[in-house]
C-alpha cells in the first residue's frame, strides 16, 4: 500500500497530540477530554478506512498537528521536549517491535479493556488504569525509558499517573503507525517542509 505525505502526518500528529496531553498533565495537572480522547479512541481501532480514522472524527489531531506545525515553522520557538519524546517513543516502539511476546501481551491486555468499553465511557478511571497496568507490565520493561517531567504534585497523583501511562501506550500505537507507513527519523529530517505544507493544509480544511 502507497502511504501520502499527509498519511505519515497524521501519526506524527498522533505522537505530537499524545505527547502534548502527557507534558498538560504533568505541568498543569489536568488535559482537556477533547484531546486526549483521540488518543485513547485509538488504541482499539484495529480496521479504520483511513489512518485518520484511528483517530475518531475529522479534525480530531487538530491540537497534536498545530504543535507540530509550530515546532516545524519554528514561530513560537523549538522546544526541544517534543522531540525528546517523538524521539524517544520512536525509538522504544522499534525496540517493542522485536519482542514478539510484550506485542502479543499488549494486544490481549487491549482486548481486555475493549471488554470494558461495554462499561465504562472511553476516559473513564478504571478503563484508564488498566491501560496504566498494561504499559507498566510491558513497555516500563524496556530501555530507553521515557522520562516525563513536571509539577511532582501533579506527577505523585495516582489518576495522573494512570493518564499518563495510558497516554504513553497511545504514542507508542502512533510510532507504531508511523513505521508501518515507512516512517524514520531521515523523513522528518529531511521532510520538514513537506509535513508543515501537509500540517498547514489539514488545519486550514478545519476551518470550513
Amino acid at each position: 500500500m502507497t502511504y501520502t505525505v499527509q498519511d505519515r502526518l497524521i501519526a506524527l500528529g498522533a505522537i505530537y497530540q499524545a505527547t502534548l496531553c502527557v507534558r498538560r498533565i504533568a505541568t498543569k495537572g489536568t488535559v482537556d477530554t477533547d484531546i486526549m480522547e483521540p488518543c485513547i479512541y485509538s488504541l482499539f481501532q484495529k480496521d479504520a478506512s483511513t489512518p485518520a480514522a484511528i483517530f475518531g472524527p475529522p479534525g480530531s489531531l487538530a491540537p497534536g498537528i498545530r504543535e507540530l506545525a509550530n515546532q516545524l515553522s519554528g514561530k513560537t520557538g523549538r522546544d526541544l521536549e517534543f522531540t525528546r519524546y517523538l524521539l524517544a517513543l520512536i525509538k522504544l516502539e522499534s525496540v517493542l517491535n522485536r519482542r514478539s511476546s510484550l506485542v502479543e501481551r499488549i494486544g490481549q491486555g487491549i482486548e481486555e479493556a475493549r471488554a470494558k468499553l461495554t462499561h465504562f465511557p472511553l476516559l473513564h478511571p478504571n478503563l484508564l488504569a488498566h491501560l496504566a497496568d498494561l504499559y507498566s507490565q510491558t513497555i516500563s520493561q524496556l530501555q530507553p525509558r521515557i522520562m516525563v517531567r513536571g509539577e511532582p504534585n501533579y506527577l505523585q497523583n495516582p489518576d495522573n499517573q494512570n493518564r499518563i501511562r495510558a497516554l504513553l501506550l497511545a504514542g507508542i500505537r502512533a510510532a507504531w503507525l508511523w513505521r508501518q507507513m515507512g516512517g524514520n527519523r531521515w523523513r522528518i529530517l529531511f521532510g520538514r517542509q513537506q509535513f508543515l505544507a501537509a500540517a498547514q493544509t489539514y488545519l486550514r480544511s478545519q476551518l470550513h
